[in-house]
């Protein structure tokens, strides 16, 4: 059994963080697809990228990196409900799945927007690394599903270039 434990957890879960990784984020969103389409409730994709991690890795070393990827993680953790899902994609991206959301857009649009803004500041305190202050930004993009009008990795791939917008437009922020 404890084998078993073991094989599963390093088949859905990041060995860093713990988080879910994209295998079991993947899983997640299409079942988030189906209760959405169920409910006809808004949910969101967002994307988060740290700035300028390679910089820690390169002048920090990994460990220092790691450290910051494990209080990152912790992090938005902190920021979301219960029954939502934060997932490490690997290297410093991770993603947040908001379900239950409003049935109407705008006010869908603005619970993420209000859950993007709490996870930007959260990322931006200080953090304690290998007993060295760090402060660092995070680039975020987000998009709103509702039942199966995208595939899981459609929502990825616009996640993914709201959050490359952030970057283009000064980076520490959420489009």
């Amino acid at each position: 059994k404890k084998f078993e434990d073991t094989i599963h957890r390093l088949a859905f879960y990041d060995p860093l963080t713990e988080l879910p990784n994209r295998r079991l984020l993947l899983d997640r969103l299409q079942q988030r697809l189906g209760a959405s389409s169920r409910s006809g409730l808004y949910g969101a994709v967002l994307l988060i990228d740290l700035d300028h991690f390679k910089t820690v890795n390169d002048t920090k070393g990994l460990e220092t990196g790691d450290l910051l990827l494990i209080q990152v993680a912790q992090r938005l953790s902190a920021c979301v409900r219960e029954g939502d899902t934060v997932s490490r994609l690997g290297g410093d991206e991770f993603v947040v799945l908001l379900g239950g959301l409003n049935a109407e857009v705008h006010e869908a649009a603005a619970q993420t927007e209000v859950v993007g803004r709490k996870i930007l500041l959260a990322l931006c305190e200080t953090y304690l690394l290998a007993g060295a202050d760090y402060r660092g930004t995070a680039s975020a993009g987000a998009t709103l599903y509702r039942g199966n009008e995208a595939s899981a990795d459609d929502l990825l791939k616009q996640a993914d270039l709201a959050m490359y917008k952030s970057k283009d437009m000064g980076r520490n922020a959420l489009h």
